[in-house]
């Protein structure tokens, strides 16, 4: 397929949007970045050993009670009380251990019972085994139980037909305890988002490079992060700087994707051909140029049935693009609601003056707690947006507003910490 440069460029749908156009707030970005995704609906069922990180396609309900059936809190004794009137002791008829099938109670007497085992027919109270004398062949009581003592009833716990997991919730460890422990062994999940991710730069290499060549770094972060965030992922490599080859591309991939994610040739240099390449591949330009530092040429558009997210070249700024853009985009396309960027207060641990106009992100490293409770921030870096190495060390992002010229000590902050778990 041959794509000329000129009709790259002529009449493409990025025209309004011109170099000029005052640039998009933080949240206006947001939610044109959001406008791009509507929630995925395919589901697949996946084994229980597998569900950890999926998000629940539909809520999953109870099909039982719980506990399935009266079983006795305690080690101890299993009786009934009526047999105990005028007596301290009663002889031992068996035992009862988890697992075993429910017995009768037999009259007069009282069963041996461990934790977790059913509990007899006709017994209403159990007596822990701490206040209880093992004679072996029968057992003294200090004091009687009371009626229902150490019992766990049917049903206690929950209800048949009680939501376990609420649709799109997204499936952690503690949830899979709560399923397994409902003889529930597969559910129903949401398919992954599809994304596609690609550099682009003649400067860039994988592999082996020659002189004024340097390492793609910001797509192997990309797939990381994206993977980390539950996306099934395509590398699509390294694109070279030409409109051409790129349009192609993107004209290739068809409507396999649900979001595509590219780093680089955003801006408004000569070689910035992301935008031209977009549209002469039958895609849309639906917003350009963001009031953040670092990441202000971020580019929003679709491509078909895919949104587009496009952003800069500079590692640190690809970090926060995705942080701030692309993860909620990721969100909402599991019915999530995103989170916000920086969710947690706290105070900063330094004086900073800076130039006001756009937000900036920076990061930080959390140093001590104030005697409330809030962390004490310290500011890594020099608000250099081609850098990861004060990433490297941080332990979280934290922002301040367009308006914000200057940070004292003691301040207050907003902060986003770095979750390993790349939660939503």
């Amino acid at each position: 397929m041959h794509i000329s440069p000129l009709a790259a460029h002529g009449g493409c749908s990025c025209d309004s949007l011109s170099d000029a156009a005052p640039m998009m707030s933080v949240a206006s970005a947001l939610d044109r970045a959001l406008a791009q995704v509507a929630p995925i609906t395919d589901t697949q069922t996946v084994s229980l050993e597998h569900a950890p990180g999926r998000t629940t396609g539909a809520s999953v309900c109870a099909a039982e009670a719980l506990p399935f059936f009266e079983n006795s809190a305690m080690d101890g004794f299993a009786l009934r009380l009526s047999d105990l009137a005028g007596r301290c002791c009663l002889p031992v008829a068996g035992t009862v251990a988890a697992g075993d099938p429910p017995r009768d109670l037999p009259g007069g007497a009282a069963l041996r019972i461990y934790t977790g085992a059913p509990l007899p027919k006709g017994a209403d109270a159990v007596a822990m085994v701490e206040a209880c004398i093992d004679k072996g062949d029968k057992v003294h009581f200090a004091a009687p139980p009371a009626p229902g003592d150490n019992i766990r009833r049917r049903g206690s716990e929950q209800d048949a037909g009680q939501v376990l997991l609420r649709a799109n919730t997204r499936i952690a460890a503690h949830h899979i305890g709560l399923l397994a422990a409902n003889g529930i062994a597969a559910v129903d999940v949401l398919r992954k988002p599809r994304v596609a991710v690609f550099s682009t730069g003649d400067e860039l290499r994988s592999g082996p490079r020659a002189p004024g060549q340097i390492p793609d770094a910001n797509r192997p972060m990309l797939l990381a992060l994206a993977r980390q965030a539950g996306a099934d992922v395509t590398d699509l490599g390294i694109l070279p700087d030409d409109v051409e080859a790129t349009a192609a591309m993107l004209h290739g991939l068809g409507d396999a994707h649900d979001l595509i994610v590219s780093s680089g040739a955003v801006s408004m240099g000569g070689k910035d051909h992301i935008r031209a390449a977009l549209t002469a591949a039958g895609g849309v330009v639906e917003g350009w140029r963001v009031a953040l530092k670092p990441g202000k040429p971020v580019m929003f558009g679709r491509l078909r049935d895919a949104a587009f997210t496009g952003l800069p070249g500079n590692p640190f700024a690809v970090h926060v693009g995705f942080h701030m853009f692309v993860l909620p985009q990721l969100a909402q396309l599991l019915g999530a609601r995103p989170a916000p960027f920086a969710p947690v207060p706290a105070i900063a641990g330094f004086d900073w003056t800076r130039k006001a106009g756009r937000a900036e992100v920076f990061p930080v490293r959390l140093n001590a707690y104030t005697p409330a409770g809030l962390p004490v921030l310290e500011r890594l870096g020099r608000s250099v947006s081609a850098t990861l190495l004060p990433l490297a060390g941080a332990d979280g992002l934290a922002i301040v507003p367009p308006e914000c010229s200057s940070i004292s000590f003691g301040a207050p902050l907003m902060w986003r910490p770095l979750c390993p778990t790349g939660d939503l």
